[in-house]
């Protein structure tokens, strides 16, 4: 599993999963993505946030929640976008096309956008690490991430079930740019939020490419109480750990070993990875094989201890 070229794979697609199934999406359990299906309680919104374009006071209020619960260090700015995936679009942009190394297997969307911008594989001039690993959960450390290059891009999408691990206080040095997702640890992907955090100057170009107004009003206030909410975040952090648990052991008791993961989606060798997902799959509940790998199945947190049981049984 070595190299970036693939398939551009992702998960979700419930519903070529219904038309290839049966039922509707309703009657599906959506196990393929590493969204906390116990989303973050959205607050009721002011009026001004769907009638007025978003103003400065509610991006300050978003920057200075996210810097709070971040630990943002003073020296690096901060950029919310509509989802991480506008910015992993946009970064290579930053720089002249070069060599780019992004260690796989990965989260493929940071090659595609890449590639898209004329870069080629190869050390020395960019590289992009997903912190903690999708799929497979891999930690990076700060010696890991050391050497002379023009960009060095630290995806946190799921490293808010791990604040301790995070790199953030790498933001503060030239050419580095670490990337949050509101989507996966609050559940609320489809808000599409996300941040990028940088020296100054790289955020200014980040911003310039963005565009104006590039996060909703309703976006606004909802990351601004969400990154405030402390106690949330934490029993958050101690449910997803028991429930992750509580998966691998269903799963090893079902036959499969635990690769690795993170407490919002766990990796396991099933031997047969198409044959495990057609298996759960005749009892709607859809899951995540990848083009590099025919043994490895990924599975995200059921949520609901109805999901809990239907999963459980069908792993029986």
């Amino acid at each position: 599993m070595t190299g970036i070229e693939g398939k551009r794979d992702h998960g979700g697609g419930v519903d070529g999963a219904a038309a290839r199934y049966g039922g509707t999406r309703a009657d599906w359990i959506d196990l393929s993505t590493g969204i906390n299906p116990l989303p973050y309680p959205v607050p009721e919104f002011t009026a001004d946030a769907w009638t007025a374009l978003p103003d400065r006071g509610a991006f300050d209020a978003l920057y200075a929640a996210a810097r709070a619960f971040w630990n943002v260090p003073d020296g690096a700015g901060i950029l919310a976008a509509p989802g991480a995936s506008a910015l992993i679009a946009r970064i290579p942009a930053l720089e002249p096309a070069g060599r780019v190394h992004i260690p796989a297997p990965t989260y493929n969307e940071h090659w595609a956008a890449f590639r898209a911008h004329g870069w080629q594989e190869g050390q020395g001039d960019a590289l992009v690490v997903v912190h903690p690993n999708n799929p497979d959960g891999r930690i990076w450390t700060g010696a890991d991430l050391a050497g002379d290059r023009r960009l060095t891009v630290i995806d946190e999408s799921f490293g808010d079930v791990m604040p301790a691990a995070s790199l953030v206080h790498l933001a503060e040095q030239p050419g580095v740019i670490v990337l949050k997702s509101f989507g996966k640890f609050w559940g609320l992907a489809g808000l599409r939020l996300g941040f990028a955090i940088a020296r100054p100057e790289t955020i200014v170009r980040l911003a310039e490419l963005i565009g104006p107004w590039a996060v909703s009003g309703p976006g606004l206030e909802t990351g601004a109480a969400a990154l405030r909410d402390m106690d949330w975040a934490e029993v958050t952090r101690q449910r997803l750990a028991q429930e992750s648990e509580r998966l691998d052991t269903s799963m090893t008791r079902a036959g499969a070993t635990v690769v690795g993961g993170t407490t919002l989606f766990r990796l396991y060798d099933v031997g047969d990875a198409m044959a495990w997902q057609d298996r759960l799959a005749q009892r709607h509940v859809w899951s995540r094989i990848f083009p590099y790998s025919d043994r490895w199945l990924r599975l995200g947190l059921p949520g609901r201890e109805a999901h809990w049981a239907r999963l459980e049984e069908a792993l029986s």
